[in-house]
Formats: structure tokens, sequence, C-alpha cells
């Protein structure tokens, strides 16, 4: 359904630190920026990508949104999770577990506060 999740950062660096550690406990590989200064992640089909507003406001987070992304096992959740609070980001809601449904979560706020929430399928 989706091509892609676009989110703002007011620090690209800081971002490319946090999503590079985060998509590597996953099996992904480091994002590429192109040539408007975008990062890109693609991994299994999906693409995240990061930029700096084009109408030159700060970058916000939404009220309410979450972004998931999908993980092959609750080991890789916690190495998200891990990595994602070793490199600037801030654990959320309850601690990584598995929800009455099977799947096994865990919930960030990058550095830039987007809500993120890593998941088995």
């Amino acid at each position: 359904m989706f091509t892609h999740v676009m989110i703002g950062s007011n620090d690209i660096e800081r971002a490319r630190t946090f999503y590079d550690a985060t998509f590597a406990a996953l099996g992904g590989k480091p994002g590429e920026v192109d040539a408007r200064g975008r990062l890109i992640y693609t991994h299994e089909g999906g693409r995240l990508m990061i930029t700096k507003p084009i109408d030159g406001k700060p970058a916000t987070v939404a009220n309410g949104a979450t972004i998931g992304i999908a993980a092959a096992s609750p080991d890789h959740v916690l190495a998200w999770h891990s990595a994602g609070t070793a490199h600037g980001g801030t654990a959320i809601e309850s601690p990584p577990n598995e929800r009455p449904n099977g799947v096994f979560v865990a919930y960030l706020r990058d550095p830039d506060g987007n809500k993120l929430c890593a998941r088995t399928v």
C-alpha cells in the first residue's frame, strides 16, 4: 500500500547515527543521502526517508502517530531497542515485551521525537 514513509529531522547527521544503528540491529544497511540531502533507508521493500522540512520551518512530530518497523524475531526487537537507546533514542511505553496476540514489541522515540515501534511479524 505505501511506497515510503517520510519524517522530518532538525539534524540529519544525528538522525543518521540513530537510524544506522537501529536498522543495523535488524539486519539493514546504513542510510544513503540523495542529491536533495534526504537520508534514505531501504529494507525488504520498504523505504524510510528523513529530511529537513522543505518549507524551512523546524521539524515537529505528529501527535498520535507511530511508525511500525518489522523485525524477524524478539532478539531483533531487543537489539533494535538497545541500539536505539545507545544512539540518542528514548525508551517509551512499556519495556520490550510480548503482547497477548503473540507479537513481541518495543517502543522508542528517535532523537527528533518521532514515535517508533519494532515488532515481530
